[in-house]
C-alpha cells in the first residue's frame, strides 16, 4: 500500500482508538455474529445509507462533486490477491469524519458495555444496544481494512483510513478524484470464498436484495439486486400475478396462496408487510422456508430470516415479509431488541390480519371455507391458548350444525336462525358429524327446534374451556345443559304407551343396576328422550365434559368414567325389558348392549369389537323365540 502526502493540509497520522478497541473488537467479532457473511450486509447497508444522504443533498445543492454520477454500489472481487472492494458513490467522508466515524467505536458506553459483559457474563446480544459498529464486523473475515473516501464537498480532500483491528489506526491523504467511499478488505486465508462471484451473489440475494440502489458485481452491467421491494409499492399498482410470483419466489411453493394481505401503515409505527396464507399447512419438500416465521427487514435490509415474534404462534402457518423504518436494531443486526415497538408491531399485524380474514369470509365465503377446512385448527388453538387475541378470533369460527350438517356456519349465522325464545348457543362435542347426529342428547333440541353446533375436532374441547360467551349469549354444552322438555308432547310419546308405573320403574332400575354394578354412578329415568332408549350423562359436580375429553386425549386414558345411565320410560325397548323374567339371559345381554351402545355414541368405548359377539347372542335368542312361536 503506497502512502501519499501530497495534501499540504493533511499529514499522515497514527491514532489510537477512543475505546478499549482490541477487547471490544474481540467481543464484536467473536460473540455477536453467528454467520460471517453478515459483514457484507453491514458494509452494503452502510453504503446505502451514504447514498441516501447523498440523494437528499442533491435535492437542495448542486455545488457537489460529481453531481451527475449514478448512485450505486459496486463490489470488485480480486481472488488472486484475496481482496474484496466495496465502492459507493455516496456522500463520502473527510479525514476528520473518518476519525470520528471509523476511529470511535461506540461514541459512549464502551467501557460500561465491556464491564457489563465481564460482571454478568451476559450474552452481548442481550445488552449491547445501539452502537452502530457493523463496519467492524468486517474484521471477522479481514486481517486489514483500508478505506479511501472523497467527500461530496468540492473543497474537501480525499483521505485514507487503515487498520489491522488492533489498538491504532492510520489516517492520511489519498489520491481519489471521484465522490464516494471505497472499502478494501484484505481477506484472511480462510475467507477467500468472499471473492467468489457466485458466493457474493448469494449473499446479496439473501440480505440486500431490496436495497434501493443498484449493486453491481465486477464488470457486470446488470445489477445483482432487484432494488424494488414489492411490499413497498402501492397496492393499486400491483397485479395479482405479481403477488403470486413473489410468493413462489419467497417459498418455492408452486401452488398459489389462498390469500394475501398487503399492509402499508404510517402510524403509530411505519411498517410495510406482505403476508400470505399458503394452500396447505404442510410445507413441501422443496420449500425455501422450512421453518416458521416471517422475514424481517429494516429499511429493506434483511434482519432475520425467520422471526417468530411478529405474529402469535397460532398464525405460524403465515408466510411473508415485514419491513419497518422504526425498528431499533442491536449492534449485529442479527436480532431485534425486545422493545415495546416489536410488541406493537405484533398487535398491529395480528389485528389487521384477523380483520382481513373476517372481510374475506364475507366477500368470498367459499374460498374462506377452504381456508377453514385446512387451517381451522390453528384458529381454535388461538382461542384456546391466546388471552390477548383469542376473543378477536371468535368470528372466524365455522361449524356444521344439527340442521345444517353439510354447511359451515359462523356464530353470527347461528344467532340469526335462533328462535326468539332461545337464549343460549348450544354445542355438542363428538368424534364425527355422523356420531353427533345420532346422539341422544340432541333429541330434546329437535323437539325445541333449537339448532346445535357440532364440534368434532380434537382441539374443540380445549377451545370450549375458554369460549364461554358470544355477543352476550352464553355458550352451553348440549349434553350437560338442563333443558326442560317443551310443553307439547313429542310424536314418539303420542304414539307410544304410557310410561312405566312407579313400581315397574323402580324394579327395572334396580335390575339394571344389578347388571351394571359400579360401571355406572346411577340409573334413572328421563323425559328428554324420544327415539333413543337411553343416554349417558355426567354426575353433578363432575369436571366439565370438555376437560374430561381433553384429559383422555392428552393422557391416552382408556378408563371409562362412571356416568349416570338415563333410560327413556316411553321407549318400547325399555317396556320389553321390563317384561323379561329375572332368569332370561336376554335381559342381561340387552342391558349390556344398551349401556355399551351409549358408550360408543359418547366416544368412550375402549373396544367396540366386544359388542359384536353379544349382538350374535341377542340375534340367536330372537331367532329361537321366533322359531318357537311358529
Amino acid at each position: 500500500m503506497v502512502e501519499s502526502t501530497h495534501e499540504a493540509n493533511l499529514q499522515s497520522q497514527t491514532l489510537t482508538f477512543k475505546a478499549e478497541t482490541k477487547q471490544l473488537l474481540d467481543i464484536l467479532i467473536h460473540s455477536l455474529y453467528t454467520e460471517r457473511e453478515v459483514f457484507l450486509r453491514e458494509l452494503i447497508s452502510n453504503a446505502a445509507d451514504a447514498l441516501t444522504r447523498m440523494q437528499f443533498i442533491l435535492l437542495t445543492e448542486r455545488e457537489v462533486v460529481d453531481p451527475e454520477v449514478e448512485l450505486k454500489i459496486t463490489l470488485i472481487p480480486e481472488p488472486e490477491k484475496r481482496i474484496l472492494r466495496i465502492i459507493d458513490t455516496g456522500i463520502g467522508m473527510t479525514a476528520e469524519e473518518m476519525i470520528e466515524n471509523l476511529g470511535t467505536i461506540a461514541h459512549s458506553g464502551a467501557r460500561a458495555f465491556i464491564q457489563a459483559v465481564k460482571e454478568t457474563q451476559a450474552n452481548p446480544n442481550d445488552i449491547i444496544g445501539q452502537f452502530g459498529v457493523g463496519f467492524y464486523s468486517a474484521f471477522m473475515v479481514a486481517d486489514q481494512i483500508e478505506v479511501i473516501s472523497r467527500s461530496y464537498q468540492p473543497n474537501a480532500s480525499a483521505a485514507r483510513w487503515y487498520s489491522r483491528g488492533q489498538e491504532t489506526f492510520q489516517v492520511e491523504p489519498a489520491e481519489k478524484t471521484n465522490r464516494g467511499t471505497e472499502v478494501i478488505l484484505y481477506l484472511k486465508e480462510d475467507a477467500n470464498e468472499f471473492t467468489q462471484s457466485v458466493r457474493l451473489r448469494e449473499i446479496i440475494k439473501k440480505h440486500s436484495e431490496y436495497i434501493p440502489y443498484p449493486i453491481y458485481l465486477g464488470d457486470d452491467q446488470q445489477p445483482v439486486n432487484r432494488q424494488s421491494a414489492l411490499w413497498r409499492q402501492p397496492a393499486k399498482e400491483i397485479k395479482p400475478e405479481d403477488y403470486e410470483s413473489f410468493y413462489k419466489q419467497l417459498t418455492l411453493d408452486f401452488q398459489p396462496p389462498l390469500f394475501h394481505l398487503h399492509l402499508v401503515i404510517d402510524a403509530p409505527v411505519q411498517v410495510y408487510a406482505l403476508l400470505y396464507i399458503p394452500a396447505s399447512p404442510e410445507r413441501g419438500l422443496l420449500s425455501a422456508r422450512q421453518e416458521e416465521g416471517l422475514k424481517l427487514y429494516a429499511r429493506k435490509v434483511l434482519i432475520q430470516e425467520y422471526n417468530r415474534d411478529l405474529l402469535p404462534s397460532f398464525f405460524r402457518f403465515v408466510d411473508g415479509v415485514v419491513d419497518s423504518e422504526d425498528l431499533p436494531l442491536n449492534v449485529s443486526r442479527e436480532s431485534v431488541q425486545a422493545t415495546r415497538l416489536l410488541a406493537q408491531l405484533k398487535r398491529i399485524l395480528t389485528t389487521r390480519l384477523i380483520e382481513a380474514l373476517k372481510n374475506w369470509a364475507k366477500e368470498k365465503p367459499a374460498d374462506y371455507i377452504t381456508f377453514w377446512q385446512r387451517f381451522g385448527r390453528y384458529i381454535r388453538e388461538g382461542i384456546a391458548t391466546d388471552e390477548e387475541f383469542g376473543e378477536l378470533l371468535t368470528p372466524l369460527l365455522r361449524f356444521p350444525t344439527l340442521y345444517k350438517p353439510d354447511q359451515w356456519l359462523s356464530l353470527d349465522d347461528y344467532i340469526l336462525t335462533m328462535p326468539a325464545r332461545q337464549n343460549k348457543i348450544y354445542y355438542l362435542i363428538s368424534d364425527s358429524v355422523g356420531s353427533a347426529l345420532n346422539s341422544p342428547h340432541l333429541e330434546i333440541y329437535r323437539r325445541h327446534h333449537y339448532d346445535v353446533l357440532l364440534l368434532t375436532d380434537p382441539m374443540d374441547p380445549f377451545m370450549m374451556l375458554h369460549l364461554k360467551k358470544y355477543q352476550n349469549l352464553e355458550i352451553a354444552n348440549a349434553a350437560t345443559e338442563e333443558l326442560s322438555p317443551p310443553d307439547t308432547t313429542s310424536e314418539a310419546q303420542e304414539t307410544e304407551k304410557k310410561p312405566l308405573s312407579t313400581e315397574d320403574e323402580a324394579r327395572l332400575i334396580s335390575r339394571i343396576k344389578s347388571i351394571l354394578g359400579d360401571r355406572v354412578a346411577d340409573v334413572r329415568t328421563t323425559q328428554r328422550l324420544d327415539e333413543s332408549p337411553a343416554r349417558l350423562v355426567g354426575r353433578q359436580g363432575d369436571p366439565p365434559q370438555e376437560l374430561q375429553r381433553l384429559y383422555r386425549l392428552l393422557n391416552a386414558d382408556q378408563s371409562i368414567p362412571q356416568l349416570v345411565l338415563e333410560i327413556n320410560p316411553f321407549h318400547p325397548l325399555i317396556h320389553y325389558l321390563n317384561t323379561l323374567p329375572e332368569t332370561d339371559p336376554l335381559f342381561r345381554l340387552s342391558v349390556e348392549q344398551i349401556y355399551e351402545g351409549m358408550l360408543l355414541l359418547e366416544g368412550l368405548h375402549p373396544n367396540p369389537n366386544d359388542m359384536v359377539k353379544r349382538q350374535y347372542e341377542i340375534l340367536l335368542h330372537a331367532l329361537k323365540a321366533k322359531h318357537q312361536q311358529e
